[in-house]
């Protein structure tokens, strides 16, 4: 009988250990569907045999140390006026204010953040799997770090790179505050890089995706192979600042 029991509480222990990889893993992303959303205008791309597959993936990209010189180079004086024109312009559509606490998400070295700061927008950071401070802290944009309700303004111009849209959007829309507004830059016309992780052929997931949001603007841009600007406002109590 006692080697029954030991037997079992050694069992039991095994056991313990092996699951709680699993339950760090469900802690850390607790609402990451199974299986990602698939619809005729927006495909999820086949290949990841896991999250952490998917994760080092990315980050082969964003580390690829011929590329951060390009971005912090080259690009880097390239990108930012251009940049500055659409966040001008959606400072025209009264999308955007110089109060804003803005958050551009995917940033990279944070030439979205710059272009934001230098027209007025001076609360504003970025967000990638690699931080670059100040302009850039760490986080993954389908768990962002920060509280609900944080952000006036989000944008992002890597939705390609979601292997679960549904998962990017909600996060999105947990940290806009009620009224805020998320502009999204995407390819609709033309396919992504191989790093993209999903292909979008319309506005319509979007909407549908955007669950607590209202579609409030759509138009052509010439955006660095992204052609296309959507914007959405969270739905909420109207305030008189962003």
């Amino acid at each position: 009988m006692k080697v029954t029991k030991a037997l079992i509480l050694r069992c039991f222990l095994a056991s313990l250990f092996l699951s709680l990889p699993f339950v760090f893993l469900y802690l850390l992303f607790p609402q990451q569907p199974h299986h990602p959303i698939t619809n005729k205008d927006l495909k999820i791309r086949p290949g990841y045999s896991s999250y952490e597959a998917y994760i080092q993936r990315q980050l082969n990209k964003t580390l690829n140390p011929k590329l951060r010189k390009i971005w912090t180079t080259r690009d880097w004086n390239r990108k930012i006026p251009v940049f500055a024109r659409f966040f001008e312009d959606l400072k025209d559509k009264s999308l955007l204010r110089n109060s804003s606490k803005a958050l551009c998400i995917g940033a990279r070295v944070g030439q979205e953040v710059e272009a934001l700061r230098r027209i007025g927008v001076v609360d504003s950071v970025g967000m990638d799997l690699v931080p670059y401070p100040p302009l850039v802290v760490k986080g993954d944009f389908h768990n962002q770090p920060f509280p609900n309700d944080t952000f006036d303004f989000e944008f992002s111009n890597v939705f390609d790179h979601a292997l679960y849209p549904q998962r990017f959007v909600a996060e999105i829309e947990r940290t806009l505050k009620p009224d805020g507004v998320c502009v999204l830059h995407v390819a609709l016309s033309r396919r992504a890089d191989k790093y993209s992780a999903n292909d979008l052929f319309s506005v319509q997931p979007l909407v549908e995706l955007f669950r607590h949001s209202t579609l409030v603007h759509v138009r052509e841009v010439d955006g660095f192979g992204l052609d296309t600007e959507v914007a959405f406002r969270k739905k909420g109590e109207p305030r008189h600042h962003l």
